[in-house]
């Protein structure tokens, strides 16, 4: 009895655990923001996209390829030379997805990695072409210039594999030792000449200003002498009395002071006054 229990529990339960893997194995999910690509043991790949959500297939003979369709970054880097034969390293940053309507032939021609064998091969080539267009000059004071015809290129040659380029941009831009030390060699070249020039100036200045200073004086000295001479001797003995006068006000203040000796009319006149 129990020999015919078990023997019933096998012919049941194993159709029921085919039955059970093969309605596991024909279901499968499409999350968000990926897309699906069937393919057939028999016709090959299809040509329809699935969208997201949960969808059918027949077990062994078909199978689901998922794809990630959301924009994602990536990094490329190369070193290569510029017009004038300097070395220049360069990272690109990019961001891609693939043409979804295109995805069959991506994994027909590329196969689920298709970001790993196309963007480095197509970013170097880009790269390396438009640098040698420019020198290692031009590279930097024209650099958004540069960014922009690698982003044109880089664009064609994406498409041409069926991906997306949202948007590429340069990180990263350095020189060789021989042209950095270069650059910072014509830095210090630079201000020694503006602090050449500043002296000069400076001097330039000084030299307009005593100019200016001896111009000055050499008119008031030609002033007073066309005074004088046009005054004759009675200006020069205006300032004689008024010299004396001064003096003699100072020693008529002092009282230790009494009596100044004088040696001509001009004295003792000055020492009159002082007392007044």
């Amino acid at each position: 009895m129990a020999a015919r229990g078990f023997n019933a529990l096998y012919k049941y339960a194993v159709p029921g655990a085919v039955a059970a893997s093969l309605a596991q194995n024909s279901i499968y999910d499409v999350k968000g923001g990926t897309r699906a690509v069937i393919f057939d043991r028999i016709s090959g790949v299809k040509e329809t996209v699935v969208n997201e959500g949960t969808h059918f297939l027949i077990p062994w003979l078909q199978k689901a390829i998922i794809f990630d369709v959301r924009t994602k970054p990536r990094t490329i880097g190369t070193t290569t030379g510029s017009k004038d034969m300097q070395m220049v390293s360069l990272t690109l940053r990019v961001l891609h997805r693939p043409d979804v309507q295109a995805l069959p032939k991506i994994y027909q021609n590329l196969g689920p990695d298709y970001d790993e064998r196309v963007l480095p091969s197509i970013g170097n080539e880009v790269l390396k072409s438009i640098v040698a267009q420019f020198d290692a000059a031009e590279l930097i004071t024209q650099r958004e210039a540069v960014s922009n015809r690698i982003r044109t290129d880089l664009l064609k040659r994406a498409m041409e594999f069926n991906i997306a380029l949202e948007d590429v941009s340069i990180t990263h831009m350095t020189f060789g030792k021989e042209f950095t030390k270069a650059v910072e060699q014509k830095q210090i070249a630079q201000q020694d000449a503006e602090r050449a020039r500043f002296i000069v100036e400076r001097a330039e200045q000084e030299r307009q200003a005593n100019v200016i200073r001896a111009e000055g004086e050499a008119e008031s000295a030609e002033t007073i002498s066309k005074a004088i001479a046009k005054a004759g001797d009675g200006l020069i003995q205006i300032r004689k009395i008024e010299a004396s006068r001064d003096i003699a006000q100072t020693l008529a203040g002092n009282p230790n002071v009494a009596y100044l000796p004088g040696g001509g009319k001009g004295t003792n006149l000055l020492m009159s006054v002082g007392r007044q």
